[in-house]
């Protein structure tokens, strides 16, 4: 008899169980906002776990350099007298660099990175200044000329990614910076040799 009820009891058991891990299961699956978040918790755990040492310098330097790239950026924009191409460059470089910054600022939390340091191509402060007091087409001349330097810069720190690096998101975003910044030297290249 205490056989058939711990038996009985057994199987009571297990159906409540099952019949909860049903409801829990269907539960939750329908729900998009708690699909979506594992699965970027889930990538996250993943893109850290991918990323080494050269992942890591790419998104930290590359973030300063970008940072530098917009403010170098704004500093044209807000003076007279400038080209309008050499604006619309501006608008252009600002417009696609912010976006980026934003995606490596996210790969240096998940990472546990600390802030970015200087690397290739950024402009020293002096030459800052100079673009800072230059004014008409002085300022735009030397714009061209430090956003090459600074450009180039940054291929060169995105072609080291592709050769170092091993995260996928981090290497696709390289790719892209080397495509479309050597595409804007030779840009500025022909801006420059017609002021």
């Amino acid at each position: 008899m205490n056989k058939q009820i711990l038996i009985c009891s057994a199987l009571v058991l297990g159906a409540t169980l099952a019949l909860a891990g049903c409801a829990g299961e269907s539960s939750s699956t329908p729900a998009p906002s708690a699909s979506v978040s594992d699965s970027h918790a889930g990538h996250s755990m993943d893109q850290s776990a991918s990323a080494n040492d050269a992942d890591m310098a790419f998104a930290s330097g590359m973030k300063v350099h970008h940072e530098q790239a917009i403010e170098m950026s704004e500093m044209i924009l807000g003076k007279k007298d400038i080209p309008q191409e050499v604006t619309a460059l501006a608008e252009r470089i600002k417009a696609a660099q912010a976006p980026e910054i934003e995606r490596m600022d996210g790969w240096l939390d998940e990472w546990d990175m600390p802030e970015g340091m200087d690397h290739d191509g950024m402009v020293p402060e002096d030459g800052i200044k100079a673009l800072q007091e230059a004014s008409g087409k002085e300022a735009a001349q030397l714009f061209l000329e430090q956003m090459i330097m600074h450009h180039e810069g940054a291929v060169d720190m995105a072609e080291s990614e592709l050769e170092d690096g091993q995260d996928a998101e981090a290497k696709e975003l390289a790719g892209q910076i080397i495509q479309s910044q050597t595409a804007e030297v030779d840009e500025m290249k022909q801006l420059l040799a017609g002021l």
